[in-house]
């Protein structure tokens, strides 16, 4: 409870520091001058080498928030977006965002500087996990990170909904090759135009030395990504007969160390080739004397050739060889949709990402991941300025962007995992919330996501009513501190096309956070209960936990009439509607489920 109250009293106690005067503990940077031995034939620095001085700034970071040796777990996609030259100077980033158990996610940023013009730019941006490996036989518990910034308050918050993508990758991969669409698409090409991949394949050994490995005697996990990269580049060569620039790297996990003395075994083929770019597939594995293969890694990385004017080139149709190769093929197909949904939805800017993105299984896991860290974006802005404020009901605004938000904020005595519960059920919201005339389940597509049809009535007398499809995504707090979370935004469901009894009205972010705040009893005053168990739970050394409900919306044209009068001050609807609200939390505060363990 002391913990607890601990992390509260920092949280919602201690202003957020200024970005320029605080440094993450768990910081590290690292610069290096690109010298010809780094770089390929073009005078570019070699993306192997890359690799390795992110992995080593990465694993010093976890190292020194763990304070015990830490190993390469994985490492999220990687998108190339500029080369680096020689002579320029590369500047590495790392910083832990968040720790659970015993792993934790290191940001990794990395950015060029031409030291002759001044000019700065980004090169890439990475997420790695790594493993707290302790010599003894204690299990290891990580301290937790407490984020002192907006930035890292917001790296803090989405770190929890990228595990959660990390834990269920291997699923969406599965889903998409028992795709019937997928399986069809495998398409006959010219025998005399197709190029077999068997003219791709490359093998090759590499003898771990001490220069290679860290101080735990385990290789590098940089040093295998460059290995791989090397090998992964000639068979790219092959294909094109030219020299091919990589551009992205797929998610991967090490699935066992290397030590010194191990002798790794790389190979690498061309997969599949599209209209612009190849996949290859990388494979490593370890063997020391007479022991069996051990696998240690698998990559896929993705190459173009670019021409004199540095446009990607066309490449050439490949032909699979039966059985093994057939099955690379399919799986580079699945890969590229799932890289595309993932580059689409997660990679870009919020404001990037078209508001009806068309929803199916394989792109589930993604537009949830958008879904909710547009709001926890939305919602660690600093910048709301208070716009009117009636009976502890405040409404806040904030204009970036040409986008206007708003943000509407009340206390009220209920437990907070009740009012999660009650809030999340949106087909219960007409019950309070006089915009929603209907609101109808159209699909459950697990037990934290959903999609419902929303009918509103027109801001003018005698319009066309407005229906909105809407994903509904609900998160309960990871760690002691953070919100309980129900994300909304639109989506397009096949199943429902718009039609002519309905305007179709779009969402581009809105939803609610709800944090448990801690107040003395005496303050909060009388608080009549019939559950006096729950009374006595949450009454502890003097304190009530009374949650902090808000309630976000980032504008778009079909919703800004519904607000734009209480923005400018000459109603307060607004008002009236977050009253009904906290009357519908009071009368249903009591139900068969809060008399369970599980909701106590």
């Amino acid at each position: 409870v002391r913990l607890f109250l601990t992390s509260l009293e920092r949280r919602t106690s201690v202003n957020l520091e200024d970005e320029g005067q605080h440094r993450n503990p768990s910081e590290v940077k690292m610069s290096q001058i690109v010298v010809p031995c780094h770089a390929n034939h073009c005078g570019e620095l070699s993306i192997g080498q890359l690799l390795k001085w992110m992995d080593c700034t990465a694993c010093l970071s976890a190292e020194r928030h763990a304070g015990c040796p830490c190993v390469t777990a994985s490492l999220d996609d990687i998108y190339f977006e500029h080369t680096i030259g020689v002579g320029q100077v590369v500047n590495i980033k790392a910083k832990v965002n968040r720790a659970f158990n015993s792993s934790m996610e290191v940001g990794i940023e990395v950015s060029c500087e031409d030291l002759y013009s001044g000019r700065h730019w980004r090169v890439c941006q990475a997420f790695a996990t790594f493993v707290a490996k302790r010599t003894d036989a204690n299990k290891v518990q990580l301290k937790q990170v407490v984020p002192c910034t907006h930035q890292e308050q917001v790296e803090h918050s989405l770190a929890a909904e990228r595990r959660r993508m990390r834990l269920i990758h291997h699923n969406i991969m599965q889903d998409l090759l028992n795709n019937k669409t997928l399986q069809r698409s495998i398409k006959s090409h010219d025998e005399d135009e197709a190029l077999s991949t068997e003219r791709t394949r490359v093998e090759s050994v590499e003898l771990v030395l001490p220069p290679h490995a860290n101080h735990q005697v385990n290789t590098f996990g940089g040093q295998i990504m460059a290995w791989m990269e090397n090998v992964a580049t000639i068979a790219a060569s092959r294909l094109c007969n030219a020299h091919p620039t990589l551009r992205a790297i797929d998610m991967f996990h090490f699935r066992g160390p290397s030590q010194v003395g191990d002798r790794l075994v790389l190979k690498a083929i061309v997969n599949n080739t599209f209209k612009n770019s190849m996949e290859v597939g990388v494979c490593a594995e370890a063997y020391h004397g007479d022991e069996p293969l051990r696998h240690i890694n698998s990559a896929f990385m993705t190459f173009e050739v670019l021409d004199e004017k540095g446009r990607p080139r066309p490449l050439p149709p490949i032909k699979p060889e039966p059985q093994e190769g057939q099955r690379r093929y399919q799986e580079a197909l699945a890969r590229k949709k799932i890289r595309l949904d993932r580059k689409y939805i997660i990679s870009c800017k919020q404001t990037e990402v078209p508001l009806s993105v068309p929803w199916d299984t394989s792109n589930q896991v993604y537009l949830s991941y958008n879904n909710v860290s547009a709001l926890k974006m939305l919602a660690a802005k600093n910048n709301w300025d208070l716009s009117s404020k009636k009976n502890k009901v405040s409404l806040y605004t904030v204009e970036e962007s040409q986008s206007l938000c708003f943000r509407v904020e009340f206390e009220m005595e209920i437990p907070a995992q009740r009012a999660f519960i009650l809030l999340s059920d949106l087909s219960r919201r007409h019950e309070w919330d006089q915009h929603y005339t209907l609101c109808k389940l159209l699909l459950r597509v697990d037990e934290d996501d959903f999609i419902y049809q929303v009918v509103t009535p027109s801001v003018s007398k005698g319009g066309k009513y407005q229906d909105f499809i809407l994903l509904a995504s609900r998160r309960p707090p990871c760690d002691s501190g953070d919100p309980y979370v129900i994300a909304l935004r639109s989506v397009a469901l096949p199943s429902h096309p718009p039609t002519e009894e309905f305007h179709r009205g779009e969402v581009v972010c809105a939803g609610f956070t709800i944090y448990e705040v801690s107040k003395s009893v005496s303050k909060v005053g009388k608080y009549k209960m019939m559950v006096t168990m729950y009374f006595t739970l949450k009454c502890l050394r003097g304190f009530l936990f009374c949650p902090q409900i808000c309630y976000y919306n980032q504008t778009s044209p079909e919703v800004l009439p519904y607000i734009s009068t209480d923005i400018a001050g000459l109603s307060s609807s607004f008002y009236s509607i977050f009253c009904a609200c906290r009357q519908y939390l009071l009368d249903n505060i009591i139900s068969t489920s809060a008399f369970t363990p599980s909701v106590l």
